[in-house]
């Protein structure tokens, strides 16, 4: 039997902690049903002081201080909800070392969506594999720079150090783990109970390509909004800046070093969100949302929809689409 340990930080997300504890239970109601040993003993911690303040029960199970003296197997870290990632890890500090010393001791460790940003603070990922919501990863990657970040997967898996993408690629971590030590069949078992597709590898076309103004560059927040009003006739990365008082290599590299991407990749993320939109809201056939988005080359369109998005747009018509 393995022990987990299922730490509750400040701020976490609700729903992923409940998930690590709705999957537990059903692990254990599945091994009841069928008579065989329990792969997993789950156990919640907490700082002293949440303790303190909180108590010792959460939502009708036992909450132990962090500082009790059990030999734990495996680690997760949950969510957090908070859009402050920098500020909620910094009041989260305590759990870095204990975290340390975990893995210092054998434990593996896992996260959950932002619940990497704690795992990475610890510095336990420093020349890993890792992942995080599709969302947070900009930001992560900036922190986090010794980290190896795959921003499309749903799971990465680098020696005893675990992450999962956004929301429910929470599961895949989880059911990773318990095909490791709890056998296919059980992990098989509960993929169908949760319903999650145990062959999905990427998580990118959940992602929304949001522009991000707060910069203070006022020639590129120009240049976004040119390129966001007339992304549908715009061709070539020149004719959007010929008007503006710098070379063409200086304003790219404003563009990038403002936007964490350059101008004619920020063209292709607009045209593309506006075809995922055609694709979940409309009955458009592929070839008229093609032209709607500005494309003229169906094979171009199809090429970059996948680069940006991790499938072909009927697949994702047929995932996220109008049913």
């Amino acid at each position: 039997m393995k022990n987990v340990g299922l730490i509750l930080p400040y701020h976490f997300k609700l729903f992923s902690v409940a998930t690590v504890l709705d999957v537990f239970e059903t692990v254990h109601t599945l091994c009841v049903r069928v008579k065989k040993e329990q792969p997993f003993q789950l156990t919640l911690l907490r700082l002293p002081e949440q303790l303190a303040d909180e108590g010792e029960l959460f939502h009708g199970h036992a909450v132990k201080s962090i500082n009790t003296r059990i030999k734990l197997d495996i680690v997760l870290i949950p969510a957090f909800t908070s859009r402050d990632l920098r500020a909620t890890v910094n009041l989260n500090s305590a759990y870095v070392l204990w975290l340390q010393k975990q893995f210092k001791a054998g434990a593996e460790i896992a996260s959950l969506c932002t619940g990497a940003n704690l795992f990475a603070a610890s510095g336990l990922l420093n020349g890993k594999l890792a992942t995080t919501h599709m969302d947070a990863c900009p930001n992560f990657i900036i922190d986090y720079p010794s980290v190896y970040v795959k921003p499309g997967r749903t799971l990465t898996v680098d020696e005893r150090c675990y992450t999962s993408g956004g929301a429910t690629s929470s599961f895949h971590v989880l059911i990773f783990l318990i095909q490791k030590y709890g056998g296919n069949e059980l992990a098989v078992r509960i993929s169908k109970t949760f319903c999650i597709d145990l062959n999905r590898s990427q998580q990118t076309y959940f992602s929304t390509f949001r522009p991000d103004y707060s910069h203070s560059d006022e020639m590129v927040k120009k240049l976004q909004r040119n390129i966001e009003e007339n992304y549908l006739s715009i061709t070539t990365v020149e004719e959007i800046t010929r008007d503006l008082p710098a070379s063409r290599r200086n304003i790219v590299r404003r563009f990038k070093q403002a936007t964490g991407v350059p101008p004619i990749e920020y063209l292709q993320h607009i045209r593309i969100e506006k075809a995922k939109k055609q694709l979940e809201l409309t009955n458009l056939n592929i070839s008229e949302i093609i032209h709607e988005t500005g494309y003229t080359d169906p094979k171009s369109f199809r090429k970059i929809f996948v680069k940006l998005v991790g499938m072909s747009a009927s697949e994702y018509r047929n995932k996220l689409g109008v049913k």
